[in-house]
């Protein structure tokens, strides 16, 4: 939903939601868990691109590959946000779907930004807040 959105530009993000679901139709606790992901993402993405580009020391957040990019977002706002997921299980994952669905390079590089973020957050005690609010758009 999330490289949808962005690759599509679309500034309603229920509609493409919406699509997403008519085209790949998932279990209703999938599509929860991935409602409340994305959802969360819209509404921290000022926060968590900040966050993404403060540990991106040589790459503009512009530069980064769509997959890499939102690949990225969902982790940082799951270390964030989602107490219920463990730090490494989210970094893991992460890595993981980089290697599947981005470059050869896109594991390693997720791999280094998140590292660094979670020992940011790690030092700073606030891994894993809080659920989001669902954004007012």
């Amino acid at each position: 939903m999330l490289y949808m959105l962005e690759i599509t530009g679309e500034s309603d993000y229920r509609a493409t939601m919406h699509r997403y679901w008519e085209n790949f139709g998932e279990p209703p606790e999938a599509r929860e868990f991935a409602n409340r992901l994305a959802l969360g993402v819209i509404a921290h993405r000022r926060d968590i691109d900040a966050r993404i580009s403060a540990c991106s020391h040589n790459w503009k957040l512009s530069r980064m590959s769509y997959v890499d990019r939102n690949i990225l977002r969902l982790a940082v706002f799951e270390l964030l946000h989602c107490e219920d997921i463990p730090p490494k299980v989210t970094i893991n994952e992460a890595i993981e779907i980089g290697k599947r669905f981005g470059d050869r390079e896109s594991g390693a590089f997720i791999n280094g930004i998140l590292d660094q973020i979670y020992r940011g957050l790690a030092l700073a005690g606030t891994a894993g807040e809080t659920d989001p609010p669902a954004p007012d758009h």
